[in-house]
C-alpha cells in the first residue's frame, strides 16, 4: 500500500465486518523518540488464541466473501521493514486492538497518507458507528468524535456531503495546528 492511511482503512473495515459500533483510532507521532505508533481498536466481536496465532497467515480470513486475508500481514511486513513491529490483542466478545510501531525517519517508511479522508470515507459509509480519533505529535494533542460531532449537528445528518467535507477540512487543520 502506498501509505498507512490505506491500512488505517482496511483494518476500521475489519472492525466494522466484526461489528464494531466503536472504533478508536489513534495515530502518535513521536520525533524525539523517533517513533510512530498506529493504534486501532475496536468493540466487535474479537478473536480467540486460535484466530489470533494464525493472522500473519495471509491465506487465513474469517470472511466468507474471500478465501485470502492480506490485510493484517501486510501491515505487519511494512511496520517491520520500518523499525518496528505489529502487535494484536483481542478477546472474544470484547473486541480487539492493532498497534502498528514504526521508526518515525525510517527510509521505509510509507507516508502517514489522508488520514482525514480515509476517516471521513468510513464515517459517511457507518453513520451508526461511533469513531474516535487520536492525533498526537511530540505530546501535542487533537481528538475528533463522531459521537461528539453528531450532537453538535442535531438533526443534520453526518454523512451529508457538505458536512463531511467541513469536517475532513476540520481534522486536517487540527492536525496541522498540532504539529506546529
Amino acid at each position: 500500500m502506498n501509505d498507512l492511511a490505506l491500512h488505517i482503512l482496511d483494518i476500521i473495515q475489519n472492525s466494522i465486518s466484526a461489528g464494531a459500533t466503536v472504533v478508536g483510532l489513534s495515530v502518535e507521532e513521536d520525533i524525539p523518540s523517533d517513533r510512530l505508533v498506529i493504534e486501532i481498536s475496536d468493540n466487535g466481536r474479537g478473536m480467540d488464541s486460535s484466530q489470533l496465532a494464525r493472522l500473519a497467515d495471509p491465506f487465513f480470513t474469517s470472511r466468507t466473501t474471500r478465501k485470502v486475508g492480506m490485510g493484517i500481514p501486510l501491515f505487519k511486513q511494512t511496520a517491520e521493514q520500518s523499525g518496528g513491529g505489529l502487535s494484536v490483542t483481542s478477546e472474544p466478545g470484547k473486541g480487539t486492538v492493532v498497534r502498528a510501531v514504526f521508526q518515525h525517519s525510517n527510509i521505509d517508511r510509507p507516508p502517514l497518507g489522508n488520514v482525514p479522508n480515509v476517516l471521513m470515507l468510513t464515517v459517511a459509509s457507518n453513520p451508526d458507528v461511533d469513531f474516535e480519533y487520536r492525533y498526537s505529535y511530540n505530546g501535542s494533542e487533537y481528538v475528533f468524535s463522531t459521537k461528539e460531532a453528531k450532537e453538535v449537528l442535531g438533526d443534520m445528518e453526518i454523512g451529508n456531503p457538505t458536512v463531511m467535507r467541513y469536517l475532513e477540512e476540520m481534522i486536517a487543520e487540527n492536525m496541522n495546528e498540532v504539529r506546529k
